[in-house]
């Protein structure tokens, strides 16, 4: 009897340390096709929550507490003889320490999504060949979700992702699909993403994950003021980054996720100079300046 109680609890715990790394919910929406047969963007759905969500990704234990919840939003607006043309949606957030929010930490929009998919084939994802632009599109965003959510709880512990997501990029090229080839340093493609978050150009986006994150919300109730302190730290870190490449995509991808959170940061709590970080802010970003005119003491 003790040893079968005891073989439980080790499935139990072996279970828990095999869970996989995201919590995905990965939505098809096809509003846009006028087709009367949904079933096959139904399917596709659920292969691809399955997909995501039953995939081990790294060789990390994972608790199920630990999942990243995220989201990949798949808008198609073109579909013939199991062709597909889509926009996809990605965003993931991170929790904050000791408390129960969610911070956001990736928002980002792909506009160069084609593939192809016959209901119900299985979905995987070969490493070393490229078969299928739905998998490597969504393995390649997988990996983009896991380096981000690791840049900001360890400085630069988002490498090994990066790097994955790099290989999925070499794989790619020459594919014919949009998305992977080299374009100009501004533009929202796959290759300019991954190239940024690999490049030590822009290595000031990274510090500033863990500034703003590991350094600053997390300390938030423990030292209200060194925390909002680490939080301007980042600011000032995107600050030298602008210096060097202004307007850049990294700049787009921090402030597209993190402009409202900003906001409601210097909105309360212990006083901070708010007319110079709103100064700050609107010559880093002023794109934003919506969000800044929101900040008010």
């Amino acid at each position: 009897m003790i040893r079968k109680v005891i073989f439980i609890c080790f499935t139990i715990i072996a279970s828990v340390a095999r869970s996989q790394e995201l919590n995905c919910s990965v939505t098809v929406n096809s509003e846009l096709i006028n087709q009367t047969n949904q079933q096959v963007f139904k399917t596709l759905e659920k292969s691809l929550n399955d997909f995501v969500n039953k995939t081990k990704w790294t060789n990390r234990n994972f608790k199920e507490n630990e999942r990243i919840n995220c989201s990949m939003l798949i808008l198609v607006s073109s579909f013939e003889d199991n062709n597909f043309q889509a926009n996809i949606q990605v965003q993931s957030n991170r929790p904050v320490y000791n408390t129960n929010y969610e911070s956001p930490v990736l928002n980002f929009q792909d506009k160069s999504f084609t593939f192809k998919y016959l209901e119900f084939e299985p979905l995987y994802f070969n490493r070393n060949v490229f078969d299928s632009n739905l998998t490597a599109v969504i393995t390649y965003y997988v990996y983009v979700i896991l380096g981000i959510d690791a840049d900001t709880f360890q400085l630069n512990g988002g490498t090994p992702y990066y790097n994955q997501a790099q290989d999925i990029v070499n794989l790619a090229q020459g594919t014919g699909y949009t998305g992977w080839q080299q374009d100009s340093p501004n533009a929202r493609t796959r290759w300019t993403l991954i190239d940024n978050l690999t490049s030590g150009t822009y290595e000031n986006y990274r510090k500033a994950l863990y500034q703003y994150h590991r350094q600053g919300l997390d300390r938030m109730l423990a030292n209200e003021r060194e925390a909002k302190s680490s939080v301007e730290n980042s600011i000032s870190s995107l600050e030298q980054l602008n210096k060097l490449r202004s307007n850049s995509l990294m700049l787009q991808l921090f402030f597209d996720a993190k402009s409202d959170e900003i906001a409601d940061v210097f909105s309360g709590g212990v006083k901070t100079d708010i007319a110079g970080l709103v100064n700050r802010l609107n010559n880093l970003a002023p794109t934003y300046s919506k969000s800044w005119k929101n900040i008010k003491f």
